[in-house]
């Protein structure tokens, strides 16, 4: 990611560089047309000039002559020769290339020339002058260095600036994006952002306090609704359960009546069961767990497979275990606890008499796999009350309560079928 004033930057120097490479061709083009005019004018005004000093000096025919051929000789880029009435035209402006015939080098340079028809004691002359335009380049190219100076100039600018504006003007910003990053919902404690000077800074101050309050307001009030569940259905719930078991020790009932009960103690287990199950995911939610415990998995781990070791011995299960040793993770404890758990017993439930389970953990990767017939559908996984098979024994918030604890402690699980084998994968 990059910092907001880089992103802005960047368009804009590009804007800038492409304005000033097109400007190059069209200071060109601008430069050239006015220096062709320039040209012209100064063309025009030689020639005006020539024949109103030929016409002062009140030559004889002979002389005129004599005079005219020496003005072609030693002015070259210039000629006047006499012309006829019928030869008499307009004006004739053009642009001509020849060879430098007095250089080495076999160059060619742009002369801006004229041909206007002037009257010498009364009779048409042509004027042909020819000025050389080759300077115009040396121009350009003066102006494209200066173009390019100046683009540096303007990057080097706005890279200083840059640095100097995200020091100064983006600190009301950094600031409260500081705070935020320390505020912690459980502790509760309200944030007082730094007052700024600037219009939309204080904005957003004043829109994150509001939105803190009403978010500190709605934890409390959720906060209090799963405690206060935890403790008044937990307790009917355990009554009636009581009351149950009571009833099934009763030897007076019959075996319908037992069937009957017996159902409603598997029913009520159940309840009490999803119960816990979703006041644990609503706890994690809304981060009611601290998560700074230094934790060794793999020795979790171990106590867990031999507490559940009598589950993989009445189904037969042969269990494959690849523990490397002194995992050490950052958590909670007891949610790690019940993940394993959960992960576990999922396996267990859902592989068939005989089947096998393998467990692999790693500093990087916490894996379960279990032999089983066909792939899950991905989409309901871990959605809530999801059913992905007949067994009815489960909660169906399991890998819902798994996902939950991955999220809490910014771990990522993953699931696929390969080789005839379930298999869930939790980076750590």
């Amino acid at each position: 990611m990059k910092p907001l004033l880089n992103k802005t930057t960047k368009p804009f120097i590009i804007y800038v560089l492409v304005i000033l490479t097109i400007s190059i061709p069209v200071y060109y083009f601008v430069v050239d047309n006015i220096w062709q005019s320039e040209l012209d004018e100064h063309n025009q005004i030689i020639v005006e000039k020539t024949a109103y000093e030929f016409n002062q000096l009140k030559l004889s025919g002979k002389q005129l002559e004599e005079s005219l051929q020496l003005w072609n000789h030693i002015q070259p880029e210039t000629n006047i020769e006499k012309i006829s009435a019928d030869q008499i035209r307009k004006d004739s402006v053009y642009i001509n290339e020849k060879a430098l015939l007095f250089t080495s080098e076999n160059k060619k340079e742009r002369y801006r020339c004229l041909k206007k028809v002037i009257y010498i004691q009364g009779n048409p002359y042509l004027f042909t002058i020819e000025t050389n335009i080759e300077e115009s380049h040396e121009t350009i190219g003066i102006i494209a260095m200066i173009t390019v100076f100046f683009f540096i100039m303007i990057v080097i600018g706005l890279l200083y600036l840059n640095r100097r504006l995200s020091a100064s003007i983006w600190k009301p910003f950094r600031d409260t994006l500081n705070r935020l990053k320390t505020f912690n919902l459980n502790s509760q404690d309200k944030i007082k952002f730094p007052a700024s000077d600037i219009t939309e800074f204080e904005e957003l101050n004043q829109a994150l306090q509001k939105l803190i309050e009403r978010n500190i307001s709605v934890y409390k009030t959720q906060k209090e609704f799963t405690e206060n569940a935890s403790h008044e259905l937990q307790t009917p719930l355990a009554i009636l359960k009581n009351k149950l078991d009571l009833l099934l020790q009763d030897h007076d009932l019959t075996e319908k009546q037992y069937l009957i009960v017996e159902d409603m103690n598997r029913a009520l287990t159940r309840s009490s069961r999803i119960n816990k199950n979703l006041l644990l995911l609503a706890k994690i939610e809304n981060h009611q767990f601290d998560n700074s415990e230094a934790i060794v998995l793999d020795e979790i781990l171990y106590q867990i497979i031999a507490i559940l070791q009598e589950h993989f011995e009445q189904k037969d299960i042969k269990l494959g275990q690849e523990i490397a040793s002194n995992i050490r993770v950052n958590g909670n404890s007891s949610l790690i606890e019940v993940m394993i758990n959960n992960l576990i017993i999922n396996a267990i439930r859902h592989t068939s008499q005989g089947g096998f389970i393998s467990i692999r953990l790693t500093s990087s990767v916490f894996e379960i796999s279990n032999s089983g017939d066909k792939e899950l559908n991905e989409d309901l996984l871990f959605k809530r009350f999801s059913k992905l098979s007949a067994n009815n024994n489960g909660s169906g918030l399991g890998l819902s309560i798994i996902q939950e604890i991955c999220k809490f402690h910014h771990w990522t699980i993953h699931y696929r079928f390969e080789n005839g084998q379930h298999i869930f994968s939790i980076n750590l």
